[in-house]
């Protein structure tokens, strides 16, 4: 009986404790991004990990990480890299992690690869001005 107390303590500890990402988290990365200029590049150290080498997105552990494949969605570049910048769902937002033209060259890079076809790319001049203001705290 005794064990089945401390088992019950010991998961309620673990169920209060747990956390998960959410939009309101900043996406911080370890290591240096500034060096990352590349759509391709950007992807692969900070997008990959959830939506996939080929973007097909992912399912599992409580979370749900979308298909940028064939993703109609994606048509919109201001959709795209608000969704970028700000987060959605479990996904933490990089308007402190990325600058506009990192932000810029990551959504044309996903918006022209993993059959998609949207050549109409955004540039970072859009993105600086969808750029969420940020308290000192984030800067």
């Amino acid at each position: 009986m005794r064990n089945l107390y401390f088992y019950a303590v010991f998961l309620l500890f673990l169920v209060l404790t747990s956390t998960v990402t959410w939009a309101d988290s900043s996406g911080k990365i370890t290591g240096k991004t500034e060096s990352l200029s590349d759509g391709a590049d950007i992807y692969k150290h900070i997008c990959q990990s959830c939506h996939m080498s080929y973007g097909k997105g992912a399912e599992g552990a409580g979370a749900r990480f979308p298909a940028l494949a064939k993703n109609p969605k994606l048509q919109s570049g201001e959709y795209v890299a608000s969704v970028v910048l700000n987060g959605m769902g479990t996904m933490p937002w990089f308007a402190v992690t990325l600058n506009d033209q990192q932000v810029a060259n990551v959504v044309n890079y996903i918006r022209t690869h993993f059959d998609n076809h949207y050549t109409n790319a955004i540039k970072p001049d859009t993105v600086m001005m969808m750029r969420p203001h940020l308290t000192e705290e984030y800067e």
